[in-house]
């Protein structure tokens, strides 16, 4: 099988750990990301990773309840390495390597970011995660996920949701809401839909980056992807 992308970043949320708990990682779920990563793997494409922290902490609800918008950001940076640990120690128990790099220097944990080793990375068949961020607070893991896809030169943002694409309201909570097969980054930013937040359309919109949404958690959806099947919504 020849796929369609060579190079990609897929970002995932935090919240997609969780699984049917309300709170942390459910190590079944991060078993199961690592597999669907491991079929692509195993194809030779070239992967990078963001994922989200939301799933142990939350800048915006930390707002609320009286602590500093810089300082919830901080900790949700933190809470990104953390979620990023969990899945690099998930992958190498499939036997891929991976190296982990953040926008904040841990090096007793993991890389700094650096964009040339990155990339050396991706070369060399090693899956990279990007954790922290942007390492900048105001920034979501959406706008970090698009940055680092255009500074490896990836040709895709992959986003798995809990939904199979992009819709003109919530499927969950309206039946009747209509799915986009293909949307421009304009129509995304003229109807104010919930894809990835505006700087992060913005910067695909400026470096004519496409994003790919799909539903993550159903078997086979990524590899799907790679292979150029039309699955789920492309922004473009």
């Amino acid at each position: 099988m020849t796929p369609h992308f060579k190079r990609v970043l897929l970002k995932l949320s935090g919240e997609a750990l969780m699984g049917e708990q309300n709170f942390g990682i459910d190590p079944n779920v991060l078993k199961f990301f690592a597999g669907e990563v491991h079929e692509i793997y195993q194809l030779g494409v070239q992967i990078g990773i963001v994922i989200g922290g939301g799933n142990i902490f939350r800048g915006v609800e930390a707002a609320a309840h009286g602590i500093h918008k810089v300082s919830g950001d901080h900790m949700g940076m933190l809470a990104t390495v953390i979620n990023s640990i969990a899945l690099q120690n998930a992958l190498e128990a499939r036997g891929i390597h991976t190296r982990l790099q953040t926008a904040i220097k841990m090096e007793e944990i993991a890389e700094p970011f650096i964009r040339r080793r990155a990339i050396r990375h991706l070369e060399k068949q090693r899956v990279v995660i990007f954790g922290a961020g942007t390492g900048n607070p105001y920034f979501t893991t959406d706008t970090a996920a698009v940055l680092r896809a255009i500074e490896i030169e990836a040709q895709v943002v992959i986003k798995g949701t809990r939904v199979n694409g992009v819709y003109d309201s919530d499927p969950e909570k309206n039946p009747d809401a209509n799915r986009f097969d293909k949307i421009s980054y304009r129509e995304v930013m003229d109807k104010n839909l919930r894809v990835m937040d505006q700087t992060a359309i913005t910067l695909c919109r400026e470096n004519n980056l496409p994003i790919i949404v799909f539903n993550v958690n159903e078997k086979n959806n990524l590899l799907k992807v790679i292979m150029g099947e039309e699955i789920g919504t492309l922004v473009k």
